[in-house]
């Protein structure tokens, strides 16, 4: 027996209420992020335990890599989708074959790092002949080889003394070296030992030891998007642990973890630097018409990179910023 319009219609709209009820939902975007402990980082997890990544449509797994030399080499080969590094690490890694985009700041060194010295040492060219302590290939590196260029002097002005940022802090403390590009606990040491004061600290020296997002070329040309998107969630972070800093610091001790994973811990090493939100980053890198002051310190990354024989890289600062990203 024929079915009637009315029945037709009801199969009709039945039918099409099961396929809308089975088609899958919108999945969110997958990406993955390779970080190490530092706190700089600790936004990262507060836009991953308050929401702030899922409301953007991205489902964003952070990755402990300790080693850069592991990180950055999994992200060139695409076994990790973006990482996160200060800006002239990312350069000892670049090359025409596998280049990189600085996508958008993090954090900045405020008082975190510094050079503690003998109270005779007064100044930055005092350094010259002098005896320092610090780790070869690191960002100390490139902030005591900054600091000295300002000063008309390279790293072949100092006797260098190659060991990492607490041996180099334990060491002048004891009298074995004239000065040390180190961090806290030993800044704070080195200027209470009997015949040190700290000679610089990186208030002074806002954008130049930053930690970045980076992304390969080909990833922040393909995906402007989920970019955009993580940036969006950053800055709701950064916002969010302004207003909330008690509990911000839970969040952010327990996600980063390791030797930052006391809250009180976390605080205090946070003290030392400063989150990146949206007004900073927006001057910091600024637009391709008007770069922003992070191609300063990419230059000096280049020009210090080549010199100490950790990059051979030659391309304008600005061609390594993937503009847009930041609104």
């Amino acid at each position: 027996m024929p079915m009637n319009l009315r029945t037709v219609r009801r199969l009709a709209l039945g039918a099409a209420a099961a396929v809308l009820l089975a088609a899958p939902s919108v999945q969110a975007a997958d990406l993955s992020i390779g970080l190490s402990t530092w706190v700089g980082y600790g936004p990262l997890y507060i836009a991953q335990a308050k929401g702030f990544f899922k409301d953007e449509g991205l489902n964003v797994k952070l990755i402990k890599m300790e080693d850069v030399k592991t990180r950055m080499p999994a992200l060139i080969a695409g076994r990790i989708d973006l990482a996160v590094t200060t800006i002239d690490t990312v350069l000892n890694f670049y090359s025409d074959a596998h280049p990189m985009d600085y996508v958008f700041a993090l954090d900045d060194s405020h008082g975190g790092d510094g050079i503690v010295a003998k109270d005779t040492i007064k100044s930055v060219s005092d350094l010259k002949g002098k005896t320092v302590a610090y780790a070869e290939g690191s960002v100390s590196q490139f902030f005591l080889a900054v600091l000295l260029k300002r000063d008309g002097l390279t790293l072949k002005d100092v006797e260098t003394q190659n060991m990492t940022a607490g041996d180099a802090g334990a060491a002048f403390v004891a009298g074995r070296v004239d000065a040390a590009v180190t961090w806290e606990p030993w800044l704070t040491r080195g200027k209470e030992a009997k015949g040190g004061h700290l000679l610089i600290d990186s208030t002074q020296t806002p954008g130049l030891i930053t930690d970045v997002l980076v992304a390969t070329d080909k990833m922040a040309k393909a995906h402007p998007d989920e970019l955009k998107a993580i940036y969006r969630a950053w800055v709701k972070a950064v916002d969010w642990q302004k207003t909330h800093v008690e509990e911000a610091d839970k969040i952010m001790a327990k996600g980063v973890g390791g030797w930052l994973d006391d809250p009180k811990t976390f605080a205090e090493t946070r003290a030392g630097v400063v989150y990146y939100d949206g007004p900073m980053n927006t001057a910091f890198i600024g637009t391709k018409e008007a770069p922003g002051a992070i191609t300063k310190t990419i230059a000096d990354a280049e020009a210090i990179g080549k010199q100490a024989g950790l990059n051979n890289v030659s391309v304008k600062p600005a061609d390594l910023i993937a503009f847009g990203i930041v609104q």
